[in-house]
């Protein structure tokens, strides 16, 4: 796969390991006969760590051999979470520490969290672009607070805490993006 054609969320494979894009970062040439030089920020999915990988235009990245199953959140214990695949009722157990970014924005019974399934052995997830979360803890609204663009911290119903606009309370229902962690918009 071309440099060019590695988007963010792309597993590829790095000195033998899986690794997923995160970051992007392109550098156009300045002079004539230069080279784009993409600079990529990756995970490597089996020891977690960030890995920088640096590609000109014309090279690229083989494709990682991995599978993506669609799984339901089982249950969670100490230091481990368990999932179901939605298919074959196949059960996946993962580090609880692996996943703990991912975590604060599963809920009960949501839906398109994919597993990343490598030799057999789930070494990570994918969650939905955005998820719609209740609001369960925030400092109330004032009247009036809604014209200008103010924000505050709220604590979703699974833990997570996102700034928000001040007129919203507690109870009401917001779209949040999973990658950003940013308010989108009410549900």
């Amino acid at each position: 796969m071309l440099a060019k054609d590695i988007k963010t969320g792309t597993i590829v494979v790095q000195n033998g390991a899986p690794c997923l894009i995160e970051t992007i970062n392109v550098q156009s040439p300045s002079a004539r006969g230069g080279a784009t030089i993409y600079k990529f920020r990756a995970r490597n999915l089996v020891t977690k760590n960030k890995v920088d990988i640096t590609l000109k235009g014309t090279e690229g990245l083989e494709d990682a051999d991995f599978k993506k199953r669609e799984v339901n959140l089982m249950y969670t214990e100490p230091g481990q979470v368990h999932f179901m695949d939605t298919e074959t009722f196949e059960q996946y157990s993962i580090a609880a520490d692996d996943v703990a970014d991912e975590m604060q924005y599963v809920s009960e019974g949501l839906q398109g969290i994919l597993a990343l399934i490598y030799n057999d052995e789930c070494v990570g997830i994918n969650l939905p672009a955005t998820v719609e979360l209740k609001i369960a803890q925030c400092d109330p609204g004032v009247k009036g607070n809604s014209a200008t663009g103010r924000t505050k911290p709220v604590t979703l119903e699974t833990g997570a805490q996102v700034q928000a606009p001040e007129y919203l309370a507690e109870g009401e229902v917001i779209k949040v993006d999973t990658r950003t962690h940013e308010f989108l918009g009410r549900a």
